[in-house]
């Protein structure tokens, strides 16, 4: 009797608590939500016990939203689940024709798989240098002192169609912009460093004595921070720089997409041979579905370079928010299940595995892989049924330690242009459990000061 009574008394509390906290949100909405900043916005919340399952609170939960980086959280778990944590992406560079006397008559080819770590400073076996140094040792193990042909490639395992659709122009030429490609080299990235003078709205300086770029950068206030953006070129050899950096800069780096890593990666290894007395002609890449022929070439391969596992690229790719790593993963299921990487054909696939674990497709709104695009639709609803679907696998931990923390939350954010999304889990003091996802589209005014709002309204689940 004494037990049943003790269980009915903690039932009464917990109902009690569930009852406050619900109370308490359903209040902070109602200020939230009446913000002048909110006047013209979109706002979609979603809240449920994570250990139950059960709804706390929503509002617009089934409204599909632009996610911004949120999106990240869907990429990651279908990547988990349909390439495996231990899943490693394989470079191979291998060589055609014969060798006399040291002497290659063909030509040398490394063939991707869309690896989009190669060259990244983040892993010590990713470095440019380790891995040219590795590539040498390979050409000089096989014995190799020239090339006759050039350093290729192979590109139709992926669609030569490296940036999704939707993306917007501003976005491309910068580094979060960056296409993915079946060669990827050093994120497909690069930076140009600009030297502000002591006035304000005067035209700024490019170090650089490369000419392929014309630009309209001029200094704004000290502390501006980086406010300059690439746009790539579009019928025309030059590509544009344009925006602000604060003025009393001497070295002020910005960085913007390669547009093309694949030549960058070959001239990379043709120029380090080079260096190591091992000549080749300039690099042809062998560019074999523009033309819908397969590549009919069967190298013998002398080195197979792998990846970090995907547990590791996960990390970044939330922790960091790292488009490219997205896209790359996008492509890769893609690649793994109809032989082609392709976002359209990844995108599909990534759908249809949620569609087939019971979420409602058209909740899932997607066409790219990190969230860059403001042509996507996701429900809030949605993603906390994402969330609450790895608390199931065996694979969670890796995937909760790689979400960052904002405002003592673990959760990811998302930003793109009028744009500000978390979603993510959180602890109370109380013990409870809540995975949780809040987008804000179209608010009005300062980012900062949305974002503090957020964090207000969140404040609750504490």
């Amino acid at each position: 009797m004494r037990k049943i009574l003790l269980y009915y008394l903690l039932f009464i509390v917990e109902s009690l608590s569930a009852q406050t906290v619900v109370q308490k949100l359903d209040q902070a909405w109602s200020t939230f939500s009446k913000d002048e900043q909110l006047r013209h916005a979109i706002v979609g919340f979603s809240v449920v016990d994570s250990k139950t399952g059960k709804l706390i609170f929503e509002r617009n939960a089934q409204v599909g939203l632009a996610p911004a980086s949120t999106q990240k959280i869907i990429t990651s778990v279908a990547a988990f689940e349909l390439l495996g944590k231990e899943y490693r992406y394989k470079t191979e560079l291998g060589y055609d024709g014969k060798i006399k006397e040291g002497i290659l008559e063909g030509n040398l080819y490394l063939l991707g798989s869309g690896d989009p770590t190669l060259g990244s400073w983040r892993w010590i076996t990713t470095k440019d240098s380790v891995l040219l140094s590795k590539w040498l040792e390979a050409v000089r193990s096989a014995k190799i002192k020239k090339i006759t042909g050039s350093v290729s490639f192979d590109w139709s395992r992926y669609s030569y169609q490296s940036i999704p659709d939707g993306w917007p122009w501003q976005d491309i030429g910068n580094y979060y912009g960056a296409g993915a490609y079946v060669l990827n080299w050093k994120e497909n990235q690069f930076d140009i460093k600009l030297k502000s003078g002591n006035q304000l709205n005067v035209p700024v300086q490019i170090l650089s004595t490369d000419d392929n770029y014309v630009h309209e950068l001029k200094t704004a206030g000290a502390g501006s921070g980086d406010n300059a953006y690439g746009y790539l070129p579009i019928g025309h050899g030059l590509a544009l720089i344009k925006g602000t950096i604060p003025v009393n800069e001497n070295s002020f780096a910005i960085s913007l997409a390669d547009p093309d890593p694949i030549e960058n990666i070959l001239k990379s290894l043709g120029w380090w041979l080079e260096l190591n007395s091992i000549h080749s002609e300039p690099a042809e890449g062998h560019h074999s579905n523009r033309n819908g022929s397969p590549f009919n070439v069967k190298p013998i391969i002398i080195n197979t370079h792998w990846s970090p596992s995907l547990d590791s690229i996960n990390f970044y790719f939330l922790r960091k928010s790292v488009n490219l790593y997205g896209e790359a993963l996008v492509k890769t299921i893609s690649y793994n299940n109809t032989g082609i990487g392709d976002t359209e054909k990844g995108v599909d696939i990534l759908r249809d595995f949620f569609v087939d674990n019971g979420f409602d497709k058209t909740a899932l709104n997607i066409i790219d892989g990190s969230g860059l695009s403001p042509q996507n639709r996701v429900t809030t609803d949605a993603l906390v049924k994402v969330l609450q679907y790895a608390k199931t696998r065996s694979w969670f931990s890796s995937f909760y330690n790689a979400l960052p923390e904002f405002n003592g939350m673990k959760m990811k954010s998302g930003s793109i242009g009028g744009v500000r999304a978390y979603a993510g889990y959180h602890k109370a003091t109380s013990g409870k459990e809540y995975s949780f996802c809040i987008i804000v589209n179209n608010f009005d005014g300062s980012s900062a000061e949305i974002v503090k709002k957020m964090y207000k309204l969140l404040d609750i689940l504490k």
